[in-house]
Order: C-alpha cells, then structure tokens, then sequence
C-alpha cells in the first residue's frame, strides 16, 4: 500500500489522464449488464476517484473483502473515473437503485440530502482530530437516521480533506484577494456562497470540466485538496496555490437503500464487512500523502503560500455569514449543527 501511494504521488497527472481515456458511460453500462457465474449477484459502484488514487485502492480493498465475506453471492464492479456519470447525477441513481454503490464527497451528496452540507461549512473543523470526533462519535446515529431517511445506507466515511485555493493570478491571503474572480465551485449551496461571502463570482462545474475551463478562462482558479487537484491533473491550470485548508470535506461510500434492503441478512452483513478498519486505513492514508503532494507544488513550480493563523481567521470572520445562511435555508440541519458546536466547544469562533 505504501509503495502504491508513492507512485500516485510521482504519477498522479498520468494516472488522471489514463482514467479519463477510459471506456463511455454507456458501455460501461452494457459490460455491467453482462451475467456473471451463476447465483452471483454484481453490484455497481460509482466514483469520480481516479484510477491509481489512494481512494480506488480503499474501494478495491472493500471490493475484495465484500466478496471475500459474501463467498461468491456477491461481486461489487467498480466503475473509477466517472465512467457512470458525474458526483450529483450518480448519487441520484443510487438513490432511486439504479447504481447500487456510490463514493463521493459529501458536497454531491448535499444534492440529495441538503442537511448533509452541515459538515461543509467554511472552517467548522480546523483539525481532522475534530471532525473524526464529530463524525464518528457525536453524530454517529443521525447520519445514519439521516441517510436511511433519504434512501441511502452508511458503509464508511472516506477522506477527500482539506480544501484550499488553487489561481491563476497571484497567491490568496485574504478575502479581498477573492474579490471580483471567477471561481469554479463545487455543485453545493454552501461552496456557493462561500464564495459569494468572499467576493468572488463562483461558477458551477463539474469535476470532468474543470481543466479546460481552467485553461481557456472560463475561471480564474477552484478550490480543492491538494490530492484531488493533482489527482484530476489541475495544477496544470493554474500558477499559484494557497494552503488556506477553508473547509474539510469527508468522503462517503453508501449503499442504495432499496437495493440494501432486498439482501438477506448475511449479504447486508457482507456489505458491512471490516468497515471500520477500511475507514480509518482511508483516512491515514489521505492524511499520510498531503504533505508530499503539497511539495509536488513546488516541484512542478507552483508557489505554495501557507496562511498564518491570522489570515485563515480573517476568512472564518468572513465566511461566518455562511453557517447563519445556511441554518436558515436547510431548517432541519439545525440540531445537527447545534451538536457539532457544542461538542467543539464555546471558545469557537
């Protein structure tokens, strides 16, 4: 596994590139359709992750241990790369059953459960340590109750990290170096109106798109992890990147919940199988290679600047808005925001 991760870290704008050359949605579909061995039941799982990523190397994992436990009642088919579609489109057919399996972030996720985006809010967690707290302890129960209300049953929490602004113009200290850009912006309300708050012009665009929206000024820059940028081969497209770590963002592996529920008890048992080490290998090994993609920066002669304390408290300031907004649109996420604020403590900003 080790060995893996270095690769990614040396080959990730190759591997990006390999993963968008692969097979249309559309035939992926046909080969799926395809009978497998007789009494084998194969289930489809979707991600925009990339070939060569630590997150399709925790998703073979889970493949392999599902299968291992389900004795050959079970195959998961794992489509990389976006090859069924993009975060928001795939999620939505997990939802209805059409894709049994789905792993993404939870800002696609937010488009078929909006409370889901409580998690996303503008430096809401300012370490891991707090937001696996958080995650795997306080609100534990609720997204499960939460996600099943919506279709969708919890296998494991993944890690895409923290987020922070890649340009095409200069380093970003503060909000007013924001101010009047274009932005490409996840698909969430939230990101929305992050940047909004911030003064920038956000512009809606899926992950496949971003590149060429890069490089032919469509925006002037994004925000992403360090991972996914070189993951998706962004660093191409831009000159600068700002280490301003603004939101953490979980991934997420779900299950359809009508699919889930016409499995014997052994199968859902199956699906369930070492969860919690496959979770928290994921996150280590997320957490383990940030730092060396973050010198990849410099070696392929992209300024990192790093914000001071100060200057990320002056985005917190300024972003505040965005959790009161936020509270107010999605009324139902309030108790769980109310949760996440009492176990971090009153001191927080």
């Amino acid at each position: 596994m080790r060995s893996s991760r270095r690769r990614f870290v040396t080959g990730a704008a190759a591997s990006a590139t390999a993963a968008a050359a692969g097979l249309s949605s559309s035939a992926w579909r046909t080969a799926a359709a395809a009978a497998g061995p007789a009494g084998e039941l194969t289930l489809k799982l979707a991600t925009v992750a990339p070939d060569g990523t630590p997150w399709a190397e925790q998703l073979q994992v889970y493949k392999q241990k599902v299968e291992a436990a389900a004795k050959g009642r079970l195959r998961v088919k794992l489509f990389l790369g976006g090859a069924l579609g993009d975060e928001n489109q795939t999620v939505a057919e997990c939802r209805r059953g059409a894709i049994q399996l789905w792993g993404g972030t939870t800002g696609a996720l937010a488009s078929s459960v909006p409370e889901i985006s409580v998690l996303e809010l503008p430096y809401l967690f300012r370490n891991p340590e707090e937001a696996d707290r958080v995650l795997d302890g306080v609100l534990a129960v609720d997204m499960r109750r939460l996600l099943a209300a919506r279709g969708f049953v919890l296998l494991f929490w993944a890690e895409n990290g923290y987020r922070s602004f890649g340009t095409k113009w200069g380093p970003v200290k503060g909000p007013a170096d924001l101010k009047g850009h274009k932005m490409r912006s996840q698909e969430s309300q939230v990101h929305l109106e992050m940047y909004r708050a911030l003064g920038a012009l956000p512009q809606p665009i899926a992950v496949t798109e971003v590149l060429p929206a890069l490089q032919t000024g469509v925006v002037d820059g994004f925000d992403n992890t360090p991972l996914y940028a070189f993951a998706a081969s962004w660093q191409l497209g831009i000159k600068h990147f700002s280490l301003s770590e603004h939101i953490y963002q979980p991934g997420v592996v779900l299950a359809s919940k009508k699919e889930f529920d016409k499995l014997p008890a052994d199968l859902q048992s199956a699906l369930m199988a070492d969860v919690a080490k496959i979770q928290a290998d994921g996150r280590t090994a997320v957490r383990d290679m940030a730092p060396l993609l973050v010198d990849n920066f410099t070696n392929a002669k992209i300024p990192v600047y790093r914000l001071t304390a100060a200057e990320k408290d002056a985005f917190a300031a300024a972003t505040r808005g965005v959790h009161d907004k936020f509270i107010k649109s999605v009324s139902a996420a309030k108790p769980l925001y109310a949760k996440i604020r009492g176990a971090l403590g009153a001191g927080r900003p």
